[in-house]
């Protein structure tokens, strides 16, 4: 029942944030299931065994670093490759922890770390949206790191629903059916709603042209190299601008 007209509204509860961060995070997994499909059956065509795939998902959770991974794995790059890749491919977790520490630096280590763990790019525009609009003051709802629990959670067990199901499907697809050109797609996918302003572009157009022209470099040290070369003409434009 809404409160009637001058009454105060309800105290916030830790279930009512929680069950908020869920529903506000459900929307954005219609966009989401379909790419843990797609990583779960190019994991198995790169050859990982299933347990290794799946655990990926637990471990790991991060789509564009497993998607990367993955490729690599295909192709026989060493491990120290891979792991410096996922490393450059993931900073903008720093950027994201940065920009969301201001309303959760009350909290304690083991919430701090539980909540990184959950940090996703999905989760992370549904909760700074929110902190955003509360702003700093904790007055507001003590309650609302279970805001950001909520959100997380729902992402992380749609994503290791819908790696399971790829498994499944990447076990009864034939060979013969070349799903490389799936991995592409999704970056472009991914990509295209971020291009915004002229530093976005200036990102994308370099590092796309620079990965074209080092795809010869061994071990795809070109993704590296691009990676380096879009983030120096994004910064290069947007301060020009």
């Amino acid at each position: 029942m809404p409160p009637t007209p001058g009454s105060a509204a309800p105290p916030p509860t830790r279930r009512g944030e929680f069950l908020a961060g869920c529903r506000d995070e459900l929307p954005i997994l219609l966009g989401v299931a379909p790419f843990g499909m797609i990583y779960g059956i190019l994991a198995l065509s790169a050859g990982l065994p299933p347990p290794a795939a799946q655990a990926m998902s637990s471990v790991v959770f991060a789509g564009s670093a497993q998607f990367i991974t993955a490729q690599l794995i295909r192709d026989g790059a060493p491990g120290a490759v891979i792991v410096l890749t996922v490393f450059v491919v993931n900073l903008r977790h720093a950027l994201y922890s940065a920009s969301l520490a201001p309303y959760l630096r009350h909290l304690n280590g083991w919430w701090k770390a539980l909540l990184a763990y959950l940090l996703t790019d999905e989760a992370y525009a549904v909760a700074v949206t929110r902190y955003a609009r509360d702003g700093e003051r904790t007055d507001v709802s003590p309650w609302r790191h279970w805001y950001f629990l909520g959100a997380g959670l729902t992402l992380w067990a749609s994503w290791q629903v819908s790696t399971a199901v790829g498994v499944f499907l990447g076990a009864v697809v034939p060979e013969s059916w070349s799903l490389d050109f799936t991995l592409p797609l999704t970056f472009i996918a991914l990509v295209f709603p971020a291009l915004r302003d002229r530093a976005g572009v200036a990102a994308a157009l370099t590092a796309g042209l620079v990965a074209l022209l080092a795809l010869g470099l061994p071990f795809k040290l070109g993704l590296i190299v691009a990676a380096a070369a879009g983030i120096a003409a994004g910064m290069f434009a947007e301060a020009r601008s």
